[in-house]
C-alpha cells in the first residue's frame, strides 16, 4: 500500500502542475491550423520545461539537433531536396530555440511547402526514368548509406539520384519476376516462359505501383501530420522515450491500452527506416499461423483485393501500421525480409487481438531425476483495481503456490522480451523472493529519491532461482533482474545485457490544459518524469543488467537497447540504500563456472553465435551491384550460407514440459489454450537458453546439499 500512495503523490503532484497550466493557457483563437499550432507549441514546451525528468536548454546547440533531425526525417534518402534548398533551411539552424520560445513557425512552414513542391516534382523525374528499360548487364553499384551522400546539387543529379535508387527496387522485383515465372512454366506445361524484355517491363511496371501508392498515401497526408513530425524533433531531442501523439495517435495509444484491437498480433519498430517486427503477441493471428517471428523486416504491405503493395521502407511507423490494421476476416499480405536475408510473402486472416496473453503461465519439467518449475512472464501487467486486482505479482505467486503442491525442488522465472510494466507489480514480486527490504529507488529531478520497499516479511519461494533475460528484458523486467542480483537471491542468465530503460513516462492529455479550447482536439504528449535505481545505486539506464552468465544468441551482435537510440539519459549513480544480502547455502560462484565451461563447449551455440556474426555482417553491408548476375550471385551466395545454419531450428533437447493439474482441466474444455500450450511446451523441447538454465537450477540444488551438509558437520 505504501508504494501505491507514493505513486499517487507523485501523479498529484504532476495532476497539480497541469491544472496550474490550465488556468493559464485559454485559447481565444480561430481554428486555423497556424494558431492551433502555435498553442501546441506554447503547451508541450512549458510541460516539459516544468515537467520532464531532464528538461533541455532550449539554445542553439538544442535548435541544431532539431533542425538535423528534422530535415533527416523528411527526407531520409536525400531524392527530394536540392543543396540550394538545405542552404535556404541552413539559415535557420542556429534560431529554431528562438522561433520556440516565441511560438513562431516560419520554418516550419516553409520546409513544408518545399516539401510538397518538391514532392510534386519528382513524381515526374520518377515517371520518366520508370519509362525506360534499366540495363542489368552495366556494372554500377548503389550505396543505401544515405548518411554519406550529399544532396544533389542540380536536376541532373537528381535524376542520377533517382534513377539508382529505382534500379534497386527494381531489381529485385525483376528477380522476383523471373523466379516467379520459372516456378509456373515448370507447374503448368500452358504457361509458356516470358522473355528478360517482358519481365524487365513487369518489374519496372511493380516499382511504379509501389511508388504511385506510396504517393497518393503522402497526398492525402494533411498539415497537421507533417506538423507532427516536426514538434516530434523537437520533444525527441529530450529523450526517445518523449512523444507528441496526434489526435488520431492518442486515439490508437488509449485502444492499445484497453487490451483489444484488430490486426494480426505484432508489435512493430523502425530503424533506419526499416520497419520490423519486434514481438508476436501470444494467441494474436500472426503468432498462430506461426510464420513471423522478431526480426523480420516488412517491405511491402498487400491488402487483399490488391495485385501490389505498398513500399512501407522509409515510411513513419505510425503511418505504416495503418496500412496492416483492419478489420477482423480481412486478409493482409507481409512482404518479409526475414533475419536471414530470404525474402517471402506471409498472408496473415486479421483477427481481435486480446493483450490478455500476456499473463504468467507455468510448466514443470523433470531434469536428473528432479523437478523443476517454470515460470513465464511476458509483461508486469496491473489494473489497479484494488477491488478487482488483476496483477502479475497475484499470479507468480499463485504459480508458484501450485508449482510447491508438485514437490519442485527449483524455479525458473523467464523474462525474455518482457518490456516492463507497472512499478508497484514488480515490488510486490520481488517480494515473493526476500523476507523484506528495498527493490528499487525512484528519483525524479525536483524530489529527493523514494526507496520503494516490500514490507511483507513472508517468503513464497525460498529455493534455487534462476532468472532469464535478454536485449528485450526491459524496465520493469530490470528492476527485479537488478533486486534480485543485489541481494545474490538469484542467477541471472542471458544477453550481455538487458535493453537498458532505467526511466518511467506519464501521457498528458493537452485538452485538459485549456479553458474554453476552440481550437478542436489537441491530442496528448507523453514524457519521462522519474528514473529507476537499484538498491545499489546504479541506474539501469543505457546499461541495464549485466547477466551473470552470458549466453549468445542472434540478435548480439546487431545492436538492440536504449544504448542504439537517440538521445537517451545518461548513466548514472546514487547513494545505495541499506539492505542485507540473502543467507543461503547456495554456491552461485561454482554454478556460474560449470555453466560458462557447458556453453564454452556447447555446438548449438557456437552455431547461434556464428549465425548472430553473419547476420550482423548482411545488414552491415550497405553496397549493393546493379548487374544483375552480379546481384543474382551474392543472393545465391548468401542463400548458401543460410542452409549452414537450418539445423538450428532441427534443434530438440530431451526435456519433456508438462501443465499444472489446475490447467489440465481448463483445456478439457478450450481448445484454444489447450494449442496454446502444446505449442509453448514444443517451443520449450527446442529452446536451448531453457535447457542451460535447469543446467544451472540442477548445479544450485547440488551445491545446496553440499554446503548444508558441511554446515551441519560444523554445527
Amino acid at each position: 500500500m505504501r508504494v501505491h500512495m507514493r505513486g499517487k503523490y507523485k501523479f498529484l503532484l504532476l495532476a497539480l502542475l497541469i491544472a496550474f497550466a490550465s488556468c493559464s493557457f485559454t485559447s481565444k483563437v480561430d481554428a486555423g491550423d497556424g494558431d492551433k499550432d502555435k498553442l501546441l507549441v506554447r503547451l508541450i514546451t512549458y510541460l516539459l520545461d516544468q515537467g520532464h525528468f531532464a528538461p533541455q536548454d532550449i539554445n542553439d546547440e538544442f535548435s541544431v539537433r532539431v533542425y538535423d533531425d528534422y530535415i533527416n526525417q523528411l527526407d531520409p534518402f536525400k531524392r527530394y531536396f536540392y543543396e540550394s534548398d538545405i542552404k535556404e533551411f541552413e539559415t535557420y539552424k542556429n534560431e529554431l530555440d528562438d522561433q520556440l520560445k516565441a511560438y513562431e513557425l516560419s520554418f516550419f512552414d516553409m520546409t513544408h511547402k518545399r516539401l510538397i513542391d518538391r514532392i510534386s516534382e519528382s513524381k515526374e523525374v520518377f515517371d520518366k526514368i520508370l519509362n525506360k528499360p534499366f540495363d542489368y548487364t552495366k556494372d554500377e553499384a548503389f550505396n543505401s548509406d544515405y548518411d554519406e551522400l550529399d544532396y544533389p546539387k542540380s536536376k541532373r543529379d537528381m535524376k542520377e539520384r533517382w534513377r539508382k535508387q529505382l534500379k534497386f527496387s527494381t531489381i529485385a522485383n525483376y528477380d522476383e519476376a523471373i523466379e516467379n515465372n520459372n516456378i509456373m512454366v515448370e507447374q503448368d506445361d500452358n504457361v509458356a516462359l516470358k522473355s528478360e524484355k517482358e519481365l524487365e517491363a513487369e518489374a519496372r511496371e511493380t516499382t511504379r505501383k509501389s511508388l504511385e501508392e506510396l504517393y497518393t498515401y503522402m497526398e492525402e497526408r494533411q498539415r497537421k501530420d507533417w506538423f507532427g513530425v516536426y514538434i516530434n524533433a523537437v520533444v525527441s531531442e529530450f529523450d526517445p522515450h518523449t512523444f507528441y501523439f496526434k489526435p488520431e495517435d492518442k486515439d490508437r495509444f488509449d485502444r492499445d491500452m484497453s487490451g483489444k484491437y484488430e490486426g494480426i498480433g505484432a508489435r512493430l519498430q523502425r530503424k533506419l527506416d526499416i520497419i520490423s517486427i519486434s514481438e508476436l503477441i501470444s494467441g494474436g493471428p500472426a503468432w498462430r499461423q506461426n510464420k513471423l517471428e522478431p526480426g523480420d523486416q516488412i517491405l511491402k504491405v498487400t491488402q487483399e483485393n490488391e495485385d501490389e503493395g505498398v513500399n512501407i521502407i522509409g515510411m513513419r511507423l505510425e503511418d505504416a501500421v495503418k496500412f496492416i490494421l483492419g478489420e477482423k476476416g480481412t486478409i493482409v499480405t507481409l512482404t518479409i525480409k526475414k533475419v536471414d536475408g530470404t525474402v517471402q510473402d506471409v498472408s496473415i486472416v486479421r483477427d481481435e487481438v486480446v493483450l490478455e496473453e500476456t499473463y504468467a503461465k507455468s510448466s514443470t519439467v523433470m531434469k536428473d531425476g528432479k523437478k523443476y518449475g517454470l515460470i513465464n512472464l511476458p509483461s508486469f501487467y496491473d489494473n489497479f483495481d484494488t477491488s478487482n486486482r488483476i496483477s502479475c505479482s497475484i499470479d507468480v505467486k499463485r504459480e508458484i503456490e501450485a508449482l510447491k503442491k508438485e514437490d519442485i525442488e527449483g524455479v525458473i522465472l523467464d523474462l525474455r522480451d518482457n518490456r516492463g510494466g507497472s512499478l508497484g507489480a514488480v515490488v510486490d514480486m520481488a517480494g515473493l523472493f526476500i523476507k523484506e527490504g528495498p527493490i528499487v529507488q525512484v528519483k525524479s529531478t525536483a524530489e529527493p529519491k523514494r526507496i520503494l520497499k516490500d514490507t511483507d516479511k513472508s517468503i513464497v519461494w525460498d529455493g534455487p532461482l534462476v532468472l532469464m533475460v535478454n536485449e528485450l528484458s526491459a524496465s520493469a523486467s530490470e528492476i527485479l533482474a537488478a533486486a534480485m542480483q543485489d541481494y545474490k537471491r538469484a542467477v541471472v542468465i542471458g544477453s550481455e545485457q538487458t535493453f537498458g530503460k532505467g526511466t518511467v513516462q506519464r501521457v498528458v492529455d493537452l485538452n485538459r490544459m485549456v479553458r474554453n479550447n476552440s481550437n478542436g482536439d489537441l491530442g496528448a504528449i507523453k514524457f519521462t518524469t522519474d528514473k529507476y535505481y537499484r538498491i545499489d545505486g546504479g541506474s539501469t539506464q543505457l546499461k541495464g543488467v549485466k547477466s551473470d552468465i552470458i549466453v549468445p544468441d542472434r540478435y548480439k551482435y546487431i545492436g538492440i537497447g536504449e544504448r542504439t537510440q537517440d538521445n537517451p539519459l545518461s548513466w548514472d549513480k546514487i547513494d545505495s540504500a541499506d539492505y542485507n544480502l540473502w543467507e543461503n547455502y547456495y554456491d552461485y560462484d561454482i554454478a556460474i563456472e560449470k555453466s560458462k565451461t557447458r556453453i564454452a563447449n556447447n555446438e548449438q551455440l557456437k552455431l547461434i553465435d556464428e549465425n548472430a556474426k553473419w547476420i550482423n555482417d548482411i545488414r552491415e553491408n550497405e553496397t549493393f551491384s546493379l548487374n544483375y548476375d552480379a546481384y543474382k550471385k551474392r543472393l545465391e551466395q548468401n542463400e548458401e550460407q543460410a542452409k549452414r545454419f537450418q539445423k538450428l531450428s532441427d534443434y530438440k533437447t530431451d526435456l519433456t514440459f508438462y501443465s499444472l493439474p489446475y490447467e489440465l482441466k481448463l483445456v478439457e474444455n478450450d481448445s484454444t489454450l489447450k494449442e496454446k500450450r502444446k505449442r509453448w511446451h514444443v517451443s520449450l523441447s527446442k529452446d536451448v537458453y531453457i535447457e542451460e538454465a535447469l543446467n544451472v537450477l540442477n548445479d544450485l540444488k547440488l551445491s545446496y546439499s553440499i554446503k548444508s551438509n558441511v554446515a551441519k558437520m560444523k554445527n
